[in-house]
C-alpha cells in the first residue's frame, strides 16, 4: 500500500474558516458553544454541514438515529468505506472544537482530495454522530452506540431530557431522522480526529497525539432518599439528611480513585437537590458519579467498591440508596494496523508526537466494535474542553488534519 507523499497538505485555512463559521450557530454566553443535539441550533448546524457536503460533490445518507453519513464514491464500487468522523454537538456551555473540528477535518479531507483530483480506491464517508455529548440525552456517545449494537434503538428513542421531551420525539421534530437501518452500513475502518480534552500534549510540547487505547467508563446515577425537614429547627440527631450522605459519597468517590492509582480518575459532575430550597434539608438527591479507566479490572474493581461503601454511607445515615448504570464502556484498544499508518504520517510530515490514552469517551469507541478503529489528536490550550474557554491554535489544527488525511489516504488507497 503506497504512502501518500509528503507534501500533500490539507488547506488549513479553509479548515479554521469552517470551524469558525459552524461557531456562529448555536453560540454560548462567553466565547463557546451551547449547540446540544436535537435543539434547533442543532438542525441549523446540520444543515449547513449537508450544504458543504452538497458543495463538495458527496452523496448524503442519514439513519433512524439522525446520524449523517456524506459519502465520496470510491474506484471499485465493491470495496468497504473508509469512515472519517465525529459530532457537532455541544455541551450546555461547550467550546468551538470538540466533536466538531473532527467532523471539519473529515470534510476537508475530501476537500483537499477534490482540489487534488486524487481518486482512492475505497468510497471516504464523513460521518456526524448524533448525541456524542449525552448532555441533553444520556448516555453519551449514543447513536454510535445503537449502531455498534450495543444500545437499543428503542431504548435510545425513550431517553428524556431534563424537561421530559423524548429524543424520538425530538429527532423528528427537527426534521432529521432519516430512513436507513441503523447500523446496516459496513466499515473497513474508522478515524476520528479530535482535541485531546487534556494537558499532556500542550505540557510536553507535542504537536499530535498517536492514540492507542481509551479509557473505559461507567456513569453511576445515584439517588439518595432522606427526609425532608426544617433546617433550623430539626435537631441534629434527628435528621435524615440525603445531602450530607451525597457529600460522603463524594469524598469517597475522590478517596477509592486516588487509592487507584495509576490511571484511574473518579468524580461527581452533576447533582440535584429537591427541593432545592435554603431552609429546607433536601428529601432526595440525584447525582453521577464518573469513573475511568484503561484497566477493566480496575474499572469495575472501582465501581464494585464505589456502591458497597455508598450503600454502607447511606446506612449509617438511615438514608435510602438506589444507583443505576446510565452509561457504560469497556476499555478499548485501538487497532494496530491504523495506530501505526498514524504514527507514520505523523513522522512523515515531520511532526513531534507521542503515544496517548484518551481520557474522554468518543464515538470510535463503539466504531471499534464493528471495524478496526482510531483516532488522531491535536493539543489544546491548558487541557480544557467542554468549557467555553476551551482553545486550540490553527496551526495545531492544521498539523493534526495533515495526519488525517495522510493515514485515511493510505488507507481508503491512492489510485494512479
Amino acid at each position: 500500500m503506497t504512502s501518500p507523499s509528503d507534501n500533500l497538505k490539507i488547506d488549513g485555512a479553509r479548515l479554521w474558516d469552517a470551524i469558525m463559521e459552524m461557531a456562529k450557530i448555536g453560540p454560548g454566553v462567553a466565547g463557546g458553544n451551547n449547540r446540544q443535539t436535537l435543539t434547533d441550533a442543532d438542525a441549523e448546524g446540520r444543515a449547513l454541514f449537508r450544504r458543504w457536503c452538497d458543495a463538495a460533490g458527496l452523496t448524503l445518507g442519514v439513519d433512524q438515529m439522525g446520524t449523517m453519513f456524506a459519502t465520496r464514491a470510491g474506484e471499485d464500487a465493491e470495496a468497504l468505506p473508509v469512515y472519517v468522523g465525529s459530532h457537532l454537538d455541544t455541551q450546555p456551555t461547550g467550546g468551538k472544537y470538540d466533536g466538531v473540528l473532527g467532523v471539519l477535518g473529515a470534510l476537508e479531507v475530501v476537500r483537499t482530495l477534490n482540489d487534488l483530483g486524487i481518486r482512492t480506491r475505497r468510497p471516504i464517508v464523513v460521518t456526524n454522530w448524533t448525541n456524542e455529548e449525552g448532555a441533553r440525552f444520556a448516555p453519551a456517545m449514543l447513536a454510535s452506540g445503537v449502531f455498534a449494537g450495543v444500545i437499543d434503538r428503542d431504548y435510545a428513542y425513550g431517553r428524556t431530557d431534563p424537561e421530559g421531551k423524548r429524543f424520538g420525539d425530538e429527532l423528528e421534530r427537527i426534521g432529521w431522522k432519516g430512513e436507513e437501518e441503523v447500523g446496516a452500513r459496513r466499515m473497513h475502518a474508522y478515524f476520528e480526529l479530535h482535541i485531546e480534552q487534556g494537558p499532556i500534549l500542550e505540557a510536553e510540547g507535542r504537536e499530535i497525539g498517536v492514540v492507542t487505547h481509551c479509557q473505559g467508563l461507567w456513569w453511576l446515577e445515584f439517588t439518595l432518599t432522606g427526609r425532608e425537614a426544617h433546617t433550623g429547627s430539626t435537631p441534629m440527631k434527628m435528621r435524615v439528611n440525603a445531602g450530607l450522605a451525597m457529600a460522603r459519597i463524594m469524598e469517597m468517590v475522590q478517596r477509592v480513585a486516588m487509592e487507584s492509582q495509576p490511571d484511574a480518575v473518579g468524580g461527581v459532575g452533576q447533582v440535584k437537590f429537591h427541593p432545592n430550597s435554603r431552609n429546607v434539608l433536601p428529601g432526595r438527591v440525584v447525582f453521577t458519579v464518573d469513573i475511568r479507566s484503561p484497566d477493566q479490572g480496575k474499572l469495575d474493581g472501582m465501581r464494585a467498591r464505589i456502591e458497597r461503601e455508598a450503600a454502607a454511607i447511606c446506612a449509617g445515615l438511615g438514608v435510602g440508596c438506589a444507583v443505576e448504570p446510565v452509561g457504560h464502556f469497556d476499555p478499548v484498544t485501538f487497532a494496530p494496523e491504523l495506530v501505526a499508518r498514524v504514527r507514520g504520517a505523523a513522522e512523515r510530515l515531520g511532526y513531534s508526537h507521542r503515544d496517548i490514552v484518551s481520557g474522554a469517551g468518543h464515538d470510535a469507541c463503539w466504531a471499534a466494535k464493528v471495524a478496526p478503529a482510531t483516532m488522531v489528536m491535536c493539543p489544546c490550550v491548558d487541557g480544557l474542553s467542554h468549557n467555553e474557554a476551551e482553545e486550540i491554535t490553527p496551526d495545531w489544527a492544521e498539523k493534526a488534519a495533515n495526519v488525517l488525511f495522510h493515514a485515511v489516504l493510505e488507507t481508503a488507497e491512492i489510485v494512479a
